[in-house]
């Protein structure tokens, strides 16, 4: 206990001021950390906020809750809870954490607090950097717990990583600390449990403090990660522009970069890293290295990496839907396309002149259908509008939606900002309808 309270009081140098949200499950590592900053809250009297998340899956969690309240209101410490009602259909563990972290950011602009504490201790580390090395990760990632994560606002904190789970409990028996037990957390249907049970026996066997070694290689990972990411930095502002990686200027790139460079895209992305896998990177490595517009690949989460002109995108999955809506003036689209009808003449293909007399009027503006063609204007013939869009290089997930304005007859007079057809009058000739697409 003694490396905890150096750290906390020595090397994170808490202040009075200091603003303090707690993750506490009521299991014994979170109340043997609530212990302790109640015990160091005597030499500096910083504020105390326990947060506790009712994951509301086992019989004991509602007794679990009340049992963390009354302690609070005994020891005067503020507390807040949050039930999760319904889990969403994905991974139980990654919604349960996103939902507590989600929690505990607003506990933090509520109370203005400027760190956040969880009670991950050394065995955790050491379980998870193995998990990570065995399953396949990221640099970042096979470096397992951070000690502190910077934040833009506050910092997450991990002081028990430098004790184990038998110390804890050594000293939650000897001061008589209170906890409940996680029957769970001794079931073998758990990876994680495995390697508690099974692997950290023989390594505490060989060395009763292999946890101090692996916070040391863990720091040690962090800090070349901390160096290369400045050089990634550099990378991804010369080849990432616009959500777009730009497959010509990638090619030159060391191969090492390339893999994490894909890693720090995928973070922006807003994708749980956890969930990344080495095949995912291997795959999007081997979509690029074949640059076939319109492959893609599934990733994790609903996010899916696409091949388009050049250009690797990596976006999140969605539900395409045709439409077919009667244009009138300030319609907008679900892509944000908008029409407007204009008094005065304007070129471009973002613009169409029309002879009402000419076609059937109302006009709509629809998505496309199999076998569309148009009429082109100023040549003879028609052309097919899946080859106008390869032509135009219209990505193709984009051609799904892409709008086509027709008649009342279903003919097509106008791909907005591609292409016109026979239909749009020429300059010198007669036109009373002007429209623009903005």
């Amino acid at each position: 206990m003694d490396f905890v309270l150096n750290f906390l009081k020595n090397k994170l140098r808490l202040k009075e001021e200091d603003k303090i949200v707690i993750g506490v499950s009521a299991g014994p590592d979170s109340m043997f950390l609530l212990h302790l900053l109640l015990v160091l809250q005597k030499e500096l009297p910083f504020s105390i906020i326990v947060a506790h998340i009712n994951h509301n899956v086992r019989v004991e969690s509602a007794e679990e809750e009340e049992f963390l309240k009354n302690y609070c209101i005994e020891h005067n410490v503020i507390f807040e809870s949050r039930m999760i009602e319904k889990y969403e259909p994905m991974n139980f563990h990654v919604y349960a954490r996103n939902f507590r972290y989600q929690f505990y950011e607003e506990l933090i602009r509520k109370y203005q607090a400027n760190y956040l504490m969880t009670a991950h201790h050394g065995d955790d580390l050491i379980e998870t950097i193995l998990m990570r090395l065995t399953r396949g990760s990221t640099l970042s990632g096979y470096s397992g717990i951070s000690l502190i994560s910077d934040k833009k606002e506050y910092k997450i904190v991990r002081p028990l990583l430098y004790m184990t789970k038998d110390e804890i409990k050594e000293y939650n028996d000897k001061y008589h600390i209170p906890y409940r037990v996680d029957k769970s957390n001794f079931s073998s249907k758990y990876t994680r449990n495995r390697y508690r049970m099974k692997v950290l026996p023989f390594l505490k066997e060989e060395n009763k403090e292999v946890h101090l070694k692996f916070l040391k290689f863990s720091r040690m990972l962090e800090g070349a990660s901390s160096y290369i990411e400045k050089e990634i930095d550099n990378l991804y502002n010369r080849i990432y522009k616009e959500d777009k990686l730009d497959i010509l200027k990638w090619k030159g790139v060391d191969p090492f970069l390339k893999r994490l460079l894909l890693e720090r895209i995928l973070r922006e992305k807003l994708l749980d890293l956890s969930e990344v896998r080495d095949k995912h990177i291997d795959a999007i490595l081997a979509l690029i290295e074949k640059n076939r517009t319109g492959t893609e690949i599934n990733l994790p989460n609903e996010f899916v990496a696409r091949i388009s002109y050049n250009f690797l995108e990596i976006t999140k999955k969605e539900i395409l839907e045709t439409y077919c809506l009667e244009l009138k003036e300030g319609l907008v689209l679900p892509n944000g396309m908008k029409f407007v009808k204009l008094k005065e003449n304007e070129n471009g293909n973002d613009t169409l002149h029309l002879e009402s007399s000419k076609i059937k009027l109302p006009l709509y503006v629809r998505t496309k259908k199999e076998g569309d063609f148009m009429e082109l204007k100023g040549i003879e013939g028609t052309k097919k509008v899946k080859d106008i869009f390869i032509d135009c290089k219209v990505p193709k997930d984009i051609r799904v939606t892409y709008p086509i304005v027709v008649d009342g007859e279903d003919k097509i007079i106008w791909i907005p900002k591609l292409k016109k057809s026979k239909y749009d009058s020429k300059n010198h000739e007669k036109c009373d309808i002007i429209i623009k697409c903005l």
